[in-house]
């Protein structure tokens, strides 16, 4: 391969680049398994940490196209793009934006292609047809600036996520709930673990560590996916990447996808500019983030907001027109050994975010997802101002009072049951539960399904519990909707707010109007 000097002086117009004339292909519909992208190594050599990385490759030549691309040599041409462009940009690395580092890529990248299609030339091997080129081009550029062999699936409208559990073991969950297998993502697993490695570091702003010492990342995506990985603590790396379609939605919508009716979406709108404190519980994957945007919709245009987040899923920073003043808070691991007070350097906790958003005039502060510690930001917002919003995973929406209280206590002997149990029940006015349900169809396709099964009202109280609820909206069984059950007689006022509380007498056989 021609290893030629390459001027990057100049920032190209990428679409001045004949090879990036157009925009790159984002192959909308359903998923093919037989055109997709990755760095690959053909000989990756262990540095000492249990990790393959890619060095000096030795290749052979390619095989004439064949609808197939030869992974190694993308590999090899990722690896020198990257060297050259890393070079190319030196100090100025972090003064050049994201879409100048980018077009310095492209142009890279067509003078390899050219120097290596010259080398075919030379040779006598067989030369690329347009066609192959330009599949290496958009290989090459996915993989030194995207998501390898992962972005045809992220680009894929109908995919809205991606669960592996080894490089060939991919399951893609469509926007219709149908689970349906997917391509292999790389040609091994230490080939894939390689390439996580080098897109957890990639990052800017907040690359995030993933070793055997870290065997965990967790990683917001360009596009607003978020990508959750294991490996080495886990049989084969596993990876699941979520793609969050409906950023845009509101409470109508889902009640026009059936997921819950008009009359509890009316006492939800109402609830939350009654400015009562919501916490929406469920399995993983049953939609809680699209309902808490759902919610956040019906938040008043004039609130400033806050979010805190370990990885942006809410997205409300980007809906300028309908959130206008957002401060989004993303949490940062940190990384290296832990110092004299316990903390890795870098560290940025939701606690540290939430204390410093008290200087920033919030209206409402949103704790995107509690699965721990998070519980004391939660309670923190909650207790400091109405109107909060917060996810958690639990199994029923009574069961989420559980699932707070012990993640409550989890933060230190200092907390303790009856503390916990006070705190949210103090805190917490409504819980939505949305139920998952995953079936065969008639076809035998797994398909999952999503609804809003139960609606409860916390209020502190029953000395043995420290807590009481009443089931507001509850699944009947056989039915896929929560249907009105009993009011709480402070929650009347709602109707103020336009909850339809006739709608919901009207429903509910025998209440007192």
């Amino acid at each position: 391969m021609s290893t030629d000097s390459i001027d990057t002086t100049a920032n190209p117009d990428p679409s001045d680049l004949p090879l990036f004339a157009t925009a790159l292909p984002q192959r909308p519909g359903r998923v093919r398994g037989s055109f997709s992208m990755t760095p690959t190594t053909s000989a990756p050599a262990p540095n000492g940490d249990g990790i393959s990385h890619a060095g000096p490759v030795t290749r052979r030549l390619p095989r004439s196209f064949a609808g197939e691309l030869d992974w190694p040599s993308v590999a090899a041409l990722r690896q020198q793009a990257s060297d050259r462009l890393s070079a190319a940009l030196g100090e100025d690395r972090a003064r050049t934006t994201a879409a100048e580092q980018r077009g310095r890529g492209r142009a890279i990248i067509v003078e390899l292609l050219e120097g290596e299609a010259a080398e075919r030339i030379d040779v006598g091997a067989p030369t690329w047809s347009p066609a192959e080129e330009a599949a290496m081009a958009t290989a090459v550029d996915n993989a030194l600036f995207g998501l390898g062999r992962l972005q045809p699936l992220v680009d894929d409208d109908t995919v809205e996520n991606i669960i592996i559990t080894g490089h060939d073991q991919v399951t893609l969950e469509l926007t219709d709930g149908q689970l349906v297998p997917g391509p292999a993502v790389a040609d091994s697993d230490a080939e894939l673990i390689d390439f996580l490695v080098f897109l957890a570091s990639r990052s800017e702003v907040n690359a995030r560590p993933f070793s055997q010492a870290q065997p965990r990342l967790h990683l917001r995506l360009d596009g607003g996916a978020r990508l959750a990985a294991a490996a080495w603590v886990t049989p084969r790396p596993c990876v699941v990447i979520r793609r969050h379609r409906l950023r845009r939605v509101r409470l109508e919508d889902l009640v026009g996808m059936g997921t819950l009716t008009d009359v509890a979406a009316s006492f939800l709108s109402a609830a939350v500019k009654a400015r009562r404190s919501i916490v929406v519980a469920g399995a993983q994957g049953a939609g809680k983030t699209t309902l808490v945007r759902a919610l956040c919709a019906e938040i008043p245009p004039h609130e400033a907001i806050g979010t805190f987040e370990t990885e942006y899923e809410l997205h409300l920073h980007e809906l300028k027109d309908q959130h206008p003043i957002v401060v989004a808070w993303e949490a940062r691991p940190g990384s290296g050994e832990r110092g004299p007070d316990g903390r890795q350097a870098g560290e940025f906790t939701l606690s540290e975010a939430l204390f410093d958003s008290f200087r920033f005039n919030l209206s409402r502060q949103i704790v995107g997802e509690v699965r721990g510690h998070e519980i004391l930001a939660m309670l923190k917002a909650m207790e400091s101002g109405a109107g909060s919003i917060s996810t958690t995973h639990a199994p029923s929406a009574e069961g989420a009072i559980a699932k707070l209280v012990t993640c409550a206590m989890e933060a230190g002997a200092h907390v303790t049951h009856d503390y916990a149990v006070r705190a949210i029940a103090a805190a917490i006015d409504v819980v939505v539960y949305v139920h998952l349900e995953t079936a065969p169809t008639r076809d035998g396709v797994w398909q999952r399904r999503r609804w809003v099964a139960e609606i409860i009202t916390v209020a502190p109280g029953e000395k043995d519990k420290g807590y009481a609820t009443q089931r507001v909206f509850r699944t009947v069984p056989g039915e896929q909707a929560a249907t009105p059950h009993v009011l709480d007689d402070s929650y009347r006022d709602l109707a103020r707010y336009g909850f339809n509380l006739d709608g919901f007498v009207a429903a509910t056989p025998g209440a007192a109007r």
